[in-house]
């Protein structure tokens, strides 16, 4: 008995000490140069493109559409304009007969903010939301006369931004309550965005259930995937509004955006922490005898998403802790450094521009701050 307990030990003593020394540095000549190893870690996109889906009808389904629209919040406070951003919303919450507070959508019960606000830009509303349209955008196989803010016109520098919420389930999504998409079906749309240069690195990132099934038949370069819960599980609600009888917000959407309203412009924050795996039994001891590992950041542990989040990173080339969350959620800003003197002229420039004392008497003691409010106060469902 005691024999076999040594062994045991020996063997699980073995395995961390084994661990600990592949995380140190390699001693060897034809390791690659470190500033080789920099350069392929860093970005190299150009623009940044948002494609935002809630594939769900009726009013029971508002929480979906509190999804997408705070996800296209977040996006646009953090650079992205709506010009490259295409929104997909299968149902109008915000006008339906049953919303007591027409006009607006909210995704907690406290009814902070209205993510709907009065500047949301729908590219394709109701009964446009279906696979054909969805995957005509993805592959740029738009139909002719189609408005140009319907088209995804992005290129080979463009990251790509994908949200899906809705219902689903293993290997589908349900658009409309009357047709799905197939996980390959996606596959095959994103392995033809990947040919024609449509992308250079791409989001995927789904809140259904049974989501991780969706992304399972990926195998499109440069892709990286979240989902909000695996094979054989559901993706479950947060809260509910009593006011208005539905639930308000998914669970692992409410957990992401958590994580999102901590994050500006220029914020270190990677996309590493944001799609951080989960630790089994055994890694923990390896973390707990090993200092060489590291315990990373969970958006949505299971203990409150209760469903577990599914992350798929074997496609992308990048070390996800090195990449910036804003290389997806936010926006590139291209700028042109010019040396030259540069005449700018104004057309009856004296009819709207007063003398400079004038302009320096209004500017004077006058200070500007720009406030973002955040989408909603975590501490209400602490």
């Amino acid at each position: 008995m005691f024999s076999k307990f040594s062994i045991i030990v020996a063997i699980i003593i073995q395995t961390i000490v084994c661990c600990c020394l592949a995380e140190q540095p390699a001693q060897d000549t034809r390791v690659l140069p470190e500033g080789f190893v920099d350069a392929t870690q860093r970005s190299t996109h150009t623009n940044n493109w948002a494609v935002l889906v809630d594939a769900s009808r009726f009013w029971f389904n508002y929480r979906h559409v509190a999804n997408v629209l705070s996800i296209y919040r977040s996006v646009k406070r953090l650079g992205i304009p709506d010009s490259q951003i295409i929104l997909m919303i299968a149902d109008d919450m915000a006008c339906n007969a049953r919303n007591p507070r027409p006009g607006q959508v909210y995704n907690n019960a406290n009814q902070h903010i209205n993510v709907y606000g009065d500047d949301v830009e729908v590219d394709y509303r109701g009964y446009e939301v279906t696979v054909e349209n969805f995957v005509r955008l993805l592959t740029g196989r738009t139909q002719n006369g189609t408005a140009r803010s319907k088209k995804l016109l992005s290129d080979a520098g463009s990251n790509v931004l994908i949200y899906l919420t809705g219902h689903g389930g293993d290997g589908f999504l349900k658009f409309q309550d009357s047709e799905e998409i197939t996980s390959q079906e996606l596959a095959d749309g994103i392995q033809q965005m990947w040919e024609k240069k449509r992308y250079n690195e791409l989001f995927f990132m789904v809140d259904t259930c049974q989501a991780a099934s969706l992304y399972e038949k990926f195998t499109s370069p440069n892709v990286l995937a979240v989902a909000s819960s695996l094979v054989g599980e559901d993706s479950l609600s947060h809260h509910v509004d009593p006011s208005i009888g539905v639930y308000m917000i998914d669970r692992y959407t409410y957990y992401a955006l958590e994580f999102l309203e901590k994050v500006q412009p220029f914020s270190k924050r990677t996309i590493g922490e944001f799609v951080s795996g989960f630790i089994r039994v055994f890694e923990f001891f390896v973390i707990f005898f090993c200092s060489a590992f590291r315990l990373q950041l969970q958006v949505c542990p299971k203990r409150v998403c209760i469903s577990t989040v599914g992350v798929r990173k074997d496609l992308y080339r990048r070390d996800p802790h090195k990449v910036p969350i804003t290389d997806f959620f936010g926006a590139i800003r291209p700028t042109r450094v010019s040396t030259d003197r540069i005449n700018v002229t104004l057309a009856n420039e004296d009819d709207f521009i007063g003398s400079p004392a004038e302009t320096e008497e209004k500017v004077v003691g006058k200070s500007f701050k720009i406030v973002i409010e955040p989408q909603f106060p975590s501490e209400f469902f602490k």
